[in-house]
């Protein structure tokens, strides 16, 4: 039985509003760093997303980058005092406006402000009016940062419920390297997603998934592999985690990872090292998804130095790897759901449904080689999934961050004692 055209629209329309920002309205406020200039780049990935942005600016803050960029960026013209030019911006409907407001870069001199209530500038009159959460996400040298007065302002404004991003360390606007740097763009934009769109479909769902490939060493520089690069498991880690549950994913050899840190990894590199985190793992998990590419065989006899090349072939003997999927299936509770994946080059849909059985799974998300935009290291995917329960859901070509928020959505309606 296949469903696909009035699920498939509904599922389109939760795309926009869990994936994406359209109809969200984030005040972005920036004061006077070195680091306002990454400011332009997180406008950019929030317009892009489609939501709608009003940036308001100190005076020093123009002073490192510029209000015209940002109002070319965001459509908006971009404030920076109380009046001008015979207007006067209303902060009290600017603080009740917003969904959301972010101020980054947040200097020193700001942070002190706030913390004590001060009101000398729009900014922090847009601030004291704000009705809506108030994340910062603080910029300065190391010594500052350290500083106890610092930590003092820091401690009052988290007591006013204000949300304080965590700086990074790296090279440091003074030259030297230390703690104190802004948090990057791309993970500024990671949080704002998240506390604007984490639901609670899965709220207190614990979630076990596995990503990216396994390599199976040959010696010390050589090992059989495959070209997965994890960025389908990824995209499902955040999509269950922007859906509320507890996410813990057993990730293999790739540089990428997820975007929030509420999500907790464990790397690892073969597929024995998957086996055994896994069986750690599952009997603690509510859903178990088994999205990594585990090579089935690895050499049974790893070799302690490097392989010296010569004239003859070299033969390899393998032994088979154990079955992750089939044993968590097999080993599964009445209340615990078990997701698998499959790749398939022919006769995709038999034998997905035989993998479907054999493995004790509830469904099984098919992927194809044969479509051009589907497989390893792409930004998109065409996948099927096909349920236990007999009834199958065939998705379009979309990103993969899409095809995870309908997987997440799909899965939660099967789930027992769901939400």
């Amino acid at each position: 039985m296949k469903r696909q055209c009035l699920h498939c629209r509904f599922l389109f329309y939760f795309d926009l509003n869990f994936v994406r920002l359209e109809g969200k309205k984030i005040l972005i406020g920036i004061t006077g760093s070195i680091a306002a200039y990454k400011i332009i780049l997180l406008v950019r990935l929030l317009t892009k997303a489609g939501a709608e942005v009003q940036v308001v600016m100190t005076q020093s803050a123009t002073q490192f980058v510029s209000p015209l960029v940002l109002s070319t960026l965001t459509r908006k013209p971009v404030l920076t005092d109380l009046s001008s030019a015979n207007e006067w911006a209303n902060h009290v409907m600017l603080g009740r406006w917003a969904d959301y407001m972010l101020i980054a870069p947040l200097s020193c001199n700001t942070l002190s402000k706030m913390s004590h209530g001060i009101c000398d500038n729009l900014l922090l009159a847009v601030y004291l009016s704000a009705t809506c959460k108030v994340a910062v996400a603080p910029a300065m040298d190391e010594d500052m940062w350290l500083h106890a007065t610092t930590k003092e302002n820091i401690k009052r404004l988290q007591s006013q419920n204000v949300e304080v991003i965590d700086v990074d360390s790296g090279s440091l606007a003074s030259g030297l390297s230390g703690e104190g740097r802004m948090a990057e763009p791309e993970s500024l934009f990671s949080f704002l997603k998240q506390q604007l769109y984490q639901t609670k479909i899965l709220k207190n769902k614990r979630v076990l998934i596995t990503a990216g490939p396994t390599y199976e060493h040959l010696d010390p520089v050589r090992f059989i592999g495959n070209f997965s690069s994890g960025k389908m498991g990824i995209a499902l880690a955040e999509a269950f985690f922007l859906a509320g549950a507890e996410v813990h994913m057993v990730l293999g050899p790739t540089n990428l990872r997820p975007n929030f840190a509420g999500i907790k990894i464990y790397p690892v590199v073969s597929a024995m090292e998957m086996y055994d985190q896994v069986m750690q793992l599952s009997g603690q998990t509510d859903l178990f998804v088994m999205s990594a590419a585990v090579a089935d065989y690895k050499p049974k006899e790893v070799l302690t130095h490097k392989h010296k090349k010569n004239s003859g072939d070299l033969k390899i003997e393998l032994e088979i790897n154990p079955d992750i999927l089939q044993i968590v299936g097999q080993q599964k509770s009445k209340d615990q759901y078990v997701v698998g994946f499959a790749l398939e080059t022919e006769h995709a849909k038999e034998n997905a449904k035989k993998k479907l059985q054999s493995k004790n799974a509830d469904c099984i998300i098919l992927n194809s080689l044969e479509h051009p935009e589907a497989g390893f290291g792409k930004d998109t995917n065409k996948v099927s999934i096909l349920f236990a329960k007999g009834h199958e859901l065939d998705f379009p070509v979309k990103s993969k961050t899409d095809l995870a928020a309908d997987i997440v959505l799909c899965i939660s309606k099967e789930l027992p004692h769901a939400n």
